[in-house]
């Protein structure tokens, strides 16, 4: 439970304003206390905390809010066929060029550019454990272009390797990269494919990741971005699925990884997901 005022004590602290109310401590008193408290919510679940709160009768601080929900971590997918992470052949995690925003275009050997309806892709890395952002993860992303090809394995593409890109996160845990909305072809809904490592140095080892999952787009937004030149294909497979018969999504209709969506197909979308990850775990993604 936390401390109890007692004459000119507050827990183990001496009040700094004896003859005054708790609220009139002062800043540095406050800032304490609310540290103090945070750590024991974290320790005994903010449910806990709020029952015990109620049954002390103790008021929160002006301006607290508090929840019972805890972060769910995002959901364990496979890595799919065509990770390029070295996992099953190609490995482009290990090429000079692979750390970059902009993942249109292919580098080192390869030249050729994906084309499509604009999309910026904005990625919220959170450790489970508190809610805080995981600075400094290593994010890898790789989604198929406006055919369904992967670069790397389809025919044709073999030699080339763009949309696929590595990011380290910010102090707020994001990565954002600037890509196309990619193709729904036979048998899978749109999505796009992400690994998250603890760091820059170990991204060169699959095995090192701490979660590999998959980001769904939202149907109104893929049927509005097929309605562009070249997604032809994408609309008539698009017809054929849904999320909740998805072999990837279906078991909870993309509940935890389905991306909020801003914007249009005429100025291009901005695509965003918060992914809390056990940062203390490696993870390990195979299959389709």
């Amino acid at each position: 439970m936390f401390p109890v005022r007692s004459g000119k004590w507050f827990g183990s602290r001496r009040l700094p304003r004896p003859e005054e109310d708790l609220e009139d401590q002062g800043l540095g008193f406050d800032v304490t206390t609310l540290l103090e408290r945070r750590r024991v919510l974290s320790v005994i679940g903010l449910g806990a905390a709020a029952a015990g709160l109620a049954a002390c009768g103790a008021a929160a601080p002006t301006g607290a809010t508090s929840s019972s929900a805890a972060l769910e971590e995002i959901p364990d997918e496979t890595a799919g066929p065509f990770p390029g992470n070295g996992s099953n052949g190609p490995d482009v995690l290990q090429e000079s060029g692979i750390l970059r925003s902009d993942i249109r275009s292919s580098f080192g050997t390869g030249s050729a550019t994906a084309e499509g309806v604009p999309m910026t892709l904005e990625l919220t890395i959170l450790s489970v454990a508190d809610g805080t952002p995981l600075a400094g993860a290593a994010v890898y992303v790789w989604h198929c272009d406006r055919d369904g090809n992967y670069s790397l394995y389809s025919d044709g593409v073999e030699n080339e390797n763009y949309l696929r890109g590595a990011q380290v996160a910010d102090d707020e845990g994001r990565v954002r990269f600037t890509s196309i909305v990619p193709a729904c072809y036979p048998g899978r809904w749109p999505h796009v494919h992400f690994e998250v490592y603890p760091d820059q140095e170990s991204i060169t080892e699959p095995t090192n990741a701490i979660a590999v999952s998959q980001m769904a787009l939202p149907q109104d937004v893929c049927e509005a971005a097929y309605a562009s030149r070249g997604y032809e294909r994408s609309v008539r497979n698009m017809a054929m699925l849904s999320l909740e018969t998805d072999m990837v999504f279906g078991d909870d209709g993309g509940a935890s990884q389905l991306a909020a969506v801003t914007g249009d197909a005429a100025s291009g979308y901005v695509v965003t997901l918060t992914a809390p990850v056990d940062a203390r775990a490696a993870d390990s993604g195979t299959g389709s």
